[in-house]
C-alpha cells in the first residue's frame, strides 16, 4: 500500500502542475477543433487506419507531437504510441513499449492484458488486419516477437466500435508498420548489453548445431528419414505387427544423440547484442508518388532463471494445529534460454490523388535454445531420494505476412479494401528430458530407464496456422448542415491449424547393468548400448491426449455505423455489428484407440453487437465520453484441444477442455478529458463490464504432475477506473545554458480494476473428465474471488528531461504490477499468486553530428529495483514457491547512424 499511496502522490503532484497552464488558457484562446493541427510538424508523419474506418471518413493523421489532439478527435477511447514516444521507453520489442500505457500490463513479457482482463480478451492486429499466432496455447499474438524497429506507432483502443470484430473484451491493439518515407535515408544500428544475473555468470547450454547462433538449425535437429516415414504412416510407434525391434532400435539408434542431450556448463555467458538495417526512398512518377521502405534485424540475448519450483499435492496440519501446505515436490533449478530473433520488412506504397495503395510484408524469425537443470525431492512420486532432472529444447516461432491495403476517396464516398495471408508456425524438434536418482549404495545418480524418477523422454511438436482475410468498408459524408458520415462494411475471417505433438519414452527390453545406469546422459543412449541393451523408442503420444488435431475459425461479419454531430458540441457514433463464426477443433486418432478425446469440438453462434458513444464537447478544452456495448470472447484452440502441451516458461503441462462455450460482455464506460496545452492532458474514466461465461485457468493435480485446464466460471464483474496526466514544464527560465532548450516531461498514470467470479449455488460447469456432465461450478471457483491475470493496481510514471530542438532525453520509468491470479489451487488449495511488483527503468538518448551522418548514442538501464519472479500459494503462513526465480539488472549501449 504504500507503494500505491507513493504512487497516488506522483499523479498528485503531476495534476497539480497543470494548474498554471489550465490559469493561463483563461486568457489564450483554445484552439477549436479544425484549428488544432498547430505549427508545422517537426516529426515524421504517422498514419493510424482502422480497419472498416475509410480514410476520408475517420482516418486519423498524426503529424509531430499532435497526437492528443487525435485522441481527441476520434470518436472512441484510444491511446496512442507514436515512434517517439517508442523511442522514448527504449524497449527493444513493442510488448514492453506497451506496458507503459494507462490499463495496460505484459505478462510474461509477451501477452497484453488490458484492464486487467487476459490476453484473450485482447485482440492484436496489424495495420488493421488480423495475425496467426505462433503459441500452441494461444490464439492471440506474442507481441514481443515485433521489433520495435518495424513499427510506426501503435494505437490502443479501449471502447468498442462496431468496425472491428466482435472478439474485444479489454482492449484491441492495432500495430502500424512503417510507410510512406518523406525523404531517402538509410540507417545501421546497434546495441551491447549485459545482465547482471546472466552475463559473465554461471549457466547452462548444449551444442545443437553449428548455426544455433543464427536462430536456424543446420538440419541436425530434423527427424531422421526413418522414423520421419514411421511417423507419417500414422502408426504408433511400438514393437508389434507394424513394426520389429530391429526397425525399433534403428528408429532410436538414428535420432541425434549428444548434440541434443549432453548439458554443458558455461562459465561465461556472452553478453547480449543485436543489430538492424533500415532505409527508404520515395520517387514522383508521373501525378503518383512511389515509396519503398525496408529493414532487418538480428539480436541475440541470454537469460539465466534460477529459482524454486515447489509443488504441493495436498494440505497438512501445522505445528500450532493449523492446515498448511507442504512441498511434496520440491526443486531448485537453473536454466539458461539464448533467444534470437530475426526481422525483416518491406512495405511499398503508391499515392496518386486522393488515393493510396500499401502492399506491406513482413516476416519474424524468433528461435530459443534452452538447456535447464532441476535438483530437489519428490514425495509423490519417488521418496526421499534426490532426483537430478535434465532438459533441452529448441523453439522455433515464425510468422509470415503480406497484406494489400487500398484507400479510396472519392469524396463525399470513401471505399477501403484490405486483403491479407499470413502463416506462423511453431517447431520443437527434440524437446528432451532425462531425469537420474539417487542410489545410496552407488553413492552415485543413476538411471536404469525403467523406476520411477529414472527416465528419458523426447519429443517433436509442430504447429502451422494460416489466416486468410478480407474486407471491405464504404462510407458516406452525407450533404447535412451538421457533419453526418454513414458507413458500412463486409469482412471475412478464417483461421486454420494443423498440430502435431508425438512423444517417446526410451525404455530397455531387459533389465540395464548397473554399472550402463551410471552412464552420463549421452553414453547412456548411445547406439552401443541401444543395439547391446536393447533400448527401444516406445511411443507414448497417446497417453497425452491426442497427438494431432486440426482447428478452424470461420468469421463472417458485417456492420453499419453513424457518426453525427447530433446538436451542437455533441457527437454520436453509433453501428451495429453481426458476425457469424464457426469454431471447430478436430482430434485426429492416428492410433484407431478411440475414446473421449477424439470427439470431435463445434462452436458456431451468431451475434448482434451494438455499440455507442456519445462525446460531449462541453468546452473548449475539455469533453466528456460515455460508451455502452456488447462484445464476445470465443475460446482459443488450445483451450478446446484434448492434447497436453508443456509450456516451460512455467513448466506447467495444460490440457484443452472440449466442452468450452463463447464468453459474452457488456461494456459500460465514462471519461472527462481535459486538454490544457500543446500535447498536455488529464483524462478520468470509469468502467464497468460484465462477462457471461468466462474462461477461466484451473490448475489440478495428478499422479505428481500439475495441470492447468479451462473451465467456464457462471459470470464476473469487472468494476474500475483510471487517471493519466502528461505534462510538459518549459525549464527555460531555471537558468543556465542547459536547461535553456530543455523541458520537463511528466506522464503518469494509474488504473484501479476490482473483479469477482459469481458463483451461486445452482450454477454448473463442464470440466475436463465428466463426460460433458454439468458439475456444481463451486467445485472450481469460489465466489467472489478475482478472475485469473487481473492486477487490482497498476501504475506507471515517466519523469524526464528532452531538448526541445534536437534529440536529447533522458527518461526515468517507474512501472508497478499489483498481485494476480495465475491459476485457480488445484483440489481447493489457495490460488497461485503472481507478483509482478515495482521495476524502474532509465533511458538516454543523444543525437551527434559526427562527419556528416546522424548519430544517436543510447543508453538503458532495466529493472534497478532489482525485481524478481515470484509465482507462488500461501496458506496460514506457509508458502509453496510454484515457480520464483531471480532477474538480474540489464544494461546496454546502443549507436545508430542516419545516412
Amino acid at each position: 500500500m504504500r507503494t500505491i499511496a507513493a504512487f497516488g502522490g506522483m499523479l498528485l503532484l503531476t495534476t497539480a502542475l497543470t494548474a498554471p497552464a489550465a490559469l493561463a488558457q483563461e486568457v489564450v484562446e483554445a484552439p477549436t477543433v479544425a484549428e488544432e493541427t498547430g505549427p508545422e510538424p517537426v516529426e515524421e508523419e504517422i498514419e493510424i487506419s482502422a480497419p472498416g474506418v475509410p480514410s476520408a471518413a475517420a482516418e486519423i493523421v498524426v503529424v509531430g507531437r499532435n497526437i492528443p489532439n487525435a485522441i481527441r478527435r476520434t470518436p472512441e477511447v484510444i491511446s496512442v504510441l507514436s515512434a517517439d514516444d517508442i523511442a522514448r521507453t527504449g524497449e527493444g520489442d513493442i510488448a514492453g513499449a506497451l506496458q507503459r500505457v494507462t490499463g495496460l500490463s505484459v505478462v510474461g513479457g509477451r501477452f497484453v492484458y488490458v484492464r486487467g482482463l487476459g490476453e484473450r480478451y485482447s485482440l492484436a492486429l496489424l495495420n488493421g488486419s488480423p495475425l496467426p499466432s505462433p503459441e500452441p496455447l494461444r490464439r492471440v499474438v506474442p507481441l514481443d516477437i515485433f521489433p520495435t524497429d518495424v513499427i510506426a506507432s501503435s494505437v490502443v483502443q479501449k471502447s468498442y466500435s462496431v468496425n472491428y470484430p466482435g472478439e474485444f473484451g479489454g482492449g484491441l491493439v492495432n500495430l502500424t508498420t512503417r510507410s510512406m518515407p518523406e525523404e531517402t535515408y538509410l540507417k545501421v544500428g546497434g546495441s551491447i548489453g549485459f545482465d547482471t544475473e546472466t552475463t559473465g555468470e554461471l549457466g547452462y547450454t548444449y551444442y545443437g548445431s553449428d548455426t544455433d547462433w543464427s536462430g536456424f538449425d543446420d538440419g541436425s535437429r530434423d527427424i531422421p528419414g526413418s522414423l520421419a516415414g514411421a511417423l507419417k504412416s500414422g502408426n504408433l510407434i511400438v514393437i508389434g505387427p507394424n513394426f520389429t525391434e530391429e526397425q525399433v532400435k534403428g528408429f532410436t539408434a538414428s535420432l541425434a544423440n549428444a548434440s541434443t542431450t549432453l548439458i554443458q556448463r558455461n562459465e561465461n555467458i556472452p553478453v547480449n547484442g543485436s543489430l538492424n538495417v533500415s532505409g527508404g526512398t520515395s520517387v514522383d512518377i508521373g501525378g503518383a508518388r512511389l515509396g519503398i521502405i525496408a529493414a532487418a534485424g538480428y539480436s541475440n540475448t541470454w537469460q539465466t532463471k534460477g529459482g524454486l519450483q515447489q509443488l504441493a499435492g495436498g494440505t497438512a496440519v501445522g505445528d500450532d494445529g493449523t492446515e498448511i501446505l507442504k512441498p511434496d515436490q520440491d526443486f531448485r533449478f537453473l536454466s539458461t534460454e539464448d533467444r534470437i530473433v530475426v526481422n525483416g520488412l518491406l512495405g511499398l506504397g503508391l499515392d496518386f490523388g486522393e488515393h493510396k495503395l500499401r502492399w506491406t510484408n513482413l516476416y519474424i524469425r524468433d528461435t530459443i535454445k534452452e538447456a535447464r537443470i532441476q535438483t530437489g525431492t519428490d514425495q509423490i512420486n519417488v521418496g526421499d531420494d534426490a532426483l537430478n532432472i535434465g532438459n533441452t529444447a529448441w523453439f522455433e516461432r515464425q510468422l509470415i505476412d503480406t497484406q494489400l491495403v487500398g484507400e479510396f476517396d472519392w469524396d463525399p464516398v470513401s471505399v477501403d479494401v484490405r486483403a491479407t495471408y499470413a502463416n506462423s508456425q511453431r517447431e520443437s524438434p527434440y524437446e528432451r528430458t532425462i531425469g537420474y536418482r539417487y542410489n545410496s549404495i552407488a553413492d552415485d545418480f543413476v538411471n536404469d530407464l525403467r523406476s520411477n524418477g529414472q527416465y528419458a523422454r523426447i519429443a517433436f511438436s509442430d504447429l502451422s496456422d494460416n489466416v486468410y482475410a478480407a474486407s471491405a468498408d464504404f462510407a458516406y459524408e452525407l450533404p447535412t448542415a451538421r457533419a453526418v458520415t454513414a458507413s458500412a462494411g463486409l469482412s471475412y475471417y478464417l483461421n486454420d491449424r494443423a498440430a502435431t505433438r508425438r512423444e517417446f519414452r526410451y525404455t530397455p527390453l531387459g533389465a540395464l547393468p548397473f554399472l550402463v545406469t551410471q552412464q552420463r546422459p549421452d553414453y547412456l543412449l548411445s547406439d552401443y548400448n541401444i543395439h547391446t541393451y536393447d533400448i527401444v523408442l516406445t511411443d507414448v503420444s497417446s497417453a497425452a491426449g491426442v497427438a494431432a488435431y486440426e482447428a478452424d475459425l470461420e468469421v463472417f461479419g458485417a456492420y453499419a455505423q453513424v457518426e453525427a454531430e447530433i446538436v451542437p458540441q455533441v457527437r454520436l457514433q453509433t453501428g451495429v455489428r453481426f458476425e457469424d463464426g464457426k469454431q471447430t477443433v478436430t482430434p485426429i486418432d492416428l492410433f484407431g484407440l478411440g475414446g473421449a478425446n477424439v470427439v470431435p469440438t463445434k462452436v458456431e453462434n451468431d451475434y448482434f453487437l451494438p455499440a455507442a458513444t456519445l462525446t460531449w464537447n462541453f468546452a473548449e478544452d475539455m469533453q466528456l465520453r460515455f460508451h455502452a456495448s456488447k462484445t464476445i470472447a470465443r475460446p482459443q484452440f488450445r483451450e478446446l484441444a484434448p492434447q497436453q502441451y508443456l509450456d516451460t516458461e512455467t513448466d506447467r503441462t495444460f490440457f484443452g477442455n472440449q466442452f468450452l462455450t463463447d464468453s459474452e460482455l457488456l461494456n459500460a464506460e465514462a471519461r472527462y478529458e481535459y486538454y490544457f496545452g500543446r500535447d498536455q492532458r488529464l483524462s478520468l474514466a470509469g468502467f464497468y463490464k460484465k462477462i457471461d461465461r468466462p474462461i477461466e485457468a484451473v490448475a489440478f493435480e495428478q499422479g505428481g504432475t500439475f495441470f492447468t485446464t479451462f473451465a467456464n466460471a457462471p459470470e464476473a464483474t469487472l468494476v474500475g477506473g483510471e487517471i493519466e496526466v502528461q505534462k510538459y514544464v518549459p525549464l527555460d527560465g531555471v537558468g543556465g545554458d542547459f536547461f535553456a532548450e530543455r523541458r520537463l516531461v511528466l506522464i503518469g498514470n494509474y488504473t484501479f480494476t476490482d473483479s469477482k467470479i459469481k458463483v451461486g449455488p445452482d450454477d454448473t460447469t463442464i470440466p475436463v473428465g465428466s463426460g460433458g456432465m454439468p458439475v456444481p461450478a463451486a467445485n472450481f471457483f469460489q465466489d467472489g474471488s478475482r478472475l485469473t491475470g487481473q492486477s487490482r493496481h497498476l501504475a506507471n510514471l515517466q519523469v524526464g528531461l528532452e531538448n526541445v530542438d534536437r534529440l536529447s532525453q533522458q527518461t526515468l520509468m517507474l512501472t508497478y504490477a499489483g498481485r494476480r491470479v495465475t491459476n485457480r489451487g488445484p483440489s481447493g488449495q489457495p490460488d497461485l499468486i503472481e507478483e509482478p511488483g515495482l521495476r524502474l527503468d532509465f533511458v538516454a538518448r543523444e543525437s551527434v553530428r559526427l562527419f556528416g551522418a546522424d548519430l544517436e548514442l543510447k543508453f538503458e538501464a532495466r529493472n534497478l529495483t532489482g525485481e524478481n519472479y515470484e509465482e507462488y500459494q500461501t496458506l496460514n503462513g506457509s508458502r509453496i514457491d510454484t515457480n520464483t526465480y531471480d532477474l538480474g539488472r540489464m544494461f546496454s549501449l546502443g549507436l545508430g547512424v542516419t545516412f
